[in-house]
């Protein structure tokens, strides 16, 4: 079984007085709570108190505790208070994709259908080859973005909806 590595023992922290008038003023703005919490936390460390004791006056875990004094100690306050950059997943389908298969969904459905449903249109775009691979949640979050529900034959789609989704899109 592997071992988990050891961190090195959390420094504890003092607060600048700047940071902590700050953080004095920022608490009595109207504020989301897990910034609250985090301006609570940076207090805390500030009197002394261990990372255990942080998290339990504050009802947060050791480790966020410690996360926050480190980000404090390593870049400040207003970094400390707020959450960490997310990464951005890129886009799974460009333009011409989306477009393709707009008009694919709008047009009639395979001979031997009915209607169109997620699964079919998604077999439909790699047989023809308009993606490589594509998953259904894609192809939902595609048709939903486009108002469109081909498998419902009041709310299925048209000529007329294929030319303004086109318009929307063409660059």
């Amino acid at each position: 079984m592997r071992q988990k590595k050891p961190r090195p023992r959390f420094p504890g922290l003092k607060l600048k007085d700047e940071d902590r008038e700050l953080l004095r003023r920022k608490a009595r703005e109207r504020l989301t709570v897990r910034t609250w919490k985090r301006i609570r936390m940076l207090q805390l460390l500030d009197e002394g108190k261990t990372l255990a004791a942080t998290a339990a006056a504050v009802g947060s875990a050791v480790p966020s505790v410690r996360r926050v004094g480190e980000r404090y100690l390593a870049a400040g306050v207003e970094v400390a208070l707020k959450d960490a950059k997310r990464p951005v997943p890129p886009r799974k389908l460009d333009a011409r994709q989306e477009a393709a298969i707009v008009a694919m969904v709008c047009g009639p459905p395979p001979e031997g259908r009915a209607r169109w449903t997620i699964m079919l249109i998604v077999e439909e775009c790699m047989k023809r080859k308009l993606v490589d691979q594509v998953g259904r949640e894609t192809i939902r979050v595609l048709l939903k973005n486009h108002a469109l529900k081909p498998w419902r034959e009041k709310n299925g789609s048209s000529g007329l909806r294929v030319a303004q989704v086109a318009r929307e899109i063409a660059p």
